[in-house]
């Protein structure tokens, strides 16, 4: 089969020729990369990558196929997807179709035989920024035009975009339709669904914890009234600057119930405090990121994939940073005892990547029980 010559551009005017692998037709958003060396399928379908195009650092993508389990949500979320070499004879006793034949059924524009390697290293040097693929508009000057045009990354509400519709219960048995606690285990979990990964779920419901997921734009009182044991704050996707009607709710809901928040969680929570947010050049997207635990003074390797950081000079002095990047310092975990209150800037649900901060859903269960001293092990 042919595959149609396609255009990888950035609003730079920086381009690059490759050809689809799935579809043909056009597409937009921020251009970012991601250095894993596996876990394609679970990057495609978390919700912090809507609206954004992603580019495998790693060359060969696609050789051990696509299989229902490792989803991360009930959809693919990118925009696009970039990759230098894409292997369609896929080797795993999981998988169940090909990349490609996945990416096609889902509609999803994807491209090989891009230099990846000349990509990543002008986003390092230049930052994220707009771009887009086409297999149609093959002028670069009326391309750049289109891209220019297209909407901007930065100041969008994306949240609206990837959050669940209507409440929902998640326990062992998994997603049900309803709309209370069954109250069947040990903890009852409220989750502030901001695009939130379902490995997050799985992990509560191993640790006896059963989920009660709400949309993005639920009251706090409406949380309240089922009377959880602690409040979840998920990822999501984009700049949590304009994000303020759900940091209104999170500043409501302080104090009176235990937080925990991952990613845009832990941005929403650093605004709820009274910190602000600032974009970094090219984020942090990979599974091997250096983060120093600072109470045990032990490193995590790390999940990550965020473009935005909270300001650690601007939290409350009763704020303890219990995590920092060993990369550039930037701030990757809080702790507020008086509000039993915590978040980490990373991903510890392990999907994909390591497992080294799988702990932390333990620590916010010892705060859940009312413990503030020792959390962290």
């Amino acid at each position: 089969m042919d595959k149609p010559k396609a255009l990888v551009m950035l609003e730079d005017g920086t381009y690059f020729w490759g050809r689809s692998f799935t579809i043909t037709g056009e597409t937009y958003g921020e251009i970012v990369f991601n250095t894993g060396m596996t876990g394609y399928q679970e990057i495609l379908t978390d919700p912090s990558y809507y609206g954004q195009i992603v580019t495998m650092t790693y060359p060969l993508i696609g050789n051990y196929g696509i299989n229902s389990e490792d989803m991360e949500s009930e959809r693919i979320q990118v925009a696009g997807f970039i990759v230098r070499e894409y292997q369609p004879f896929y080797s795993n006793w999981r998988a169940e179709k090909s990349l490609g034949e996945w990416l096609i059924e889902n509609n999803v524009l994807a491209v090989e035989g891009i230099d990846t390697r000349a990509l990543t290293r002008h986003l390092r040097l230049y930052g994220s920024m707009k771009g887009g693929i086409t297999t149609e508009t093959l002028d670069p000057k009326k391309f750049l035009e289109k891209i220019k045009e297209s909407p901007d990354y930065v100041g969008r509400d994306l949240v609206q975009y990837v959050t669940c519709k209507e409440p929902y219960y998640y326990g062992k048995q998994g997603k049900e339709r309803l709309t209370t606690f069954k109250g069947e285990a040990k903890y009852k979990i409220a989750v502030l669904d901001c695009g939130l990964k379902f490995n997050q779920l799985r992990l509560f419901v191993e640790r006896d914890a059963e989920c009660l997921v709400f949309p993005c734009y639920t009251s706090a009182d409406e949380i309240l009234a089922h009377n959880p044991d602690g409040i979840f704050l998920s990822n999501g996707p984009g700049d949590p600057a304009p994000l303020q009607h759900i940091v209104n709710t999170v500043k409501q809901l302080l104090g009176k119930k235990p937080i925990f928040g991952i990613c845009l969680g832990h941005q929403i929570l650093g605004q709820a405090l009274g910190a602000t947010t600032y974009k970094l050049k090219f984020g942090h997207r990979g599974i091997n990121h250096p983060v120093l635990n600072l109470i045990n003074k032990k490193v995590e390797i790390t999940s990550q994939n965020h473009g935005f950081c909270v300001k650690k000079e601007e939290l409350p002095k009763d704020t303890v940073i219990t995590h920092v990047n060993l990369n550039d310092d930037t701030l990757e975990g809080i702790f507020v005892p008086d509000l039993r209150a915590m978040s980490v800037q990373y991903h510890p649900e392990n999907a994909p990547g390591p497992h080294d901060s799988v702990y932390l859903f333990d620590s916010f269960l010892k705060l859940v029980e009312g413990k503030v001293e020792n959390i962290y092990p």
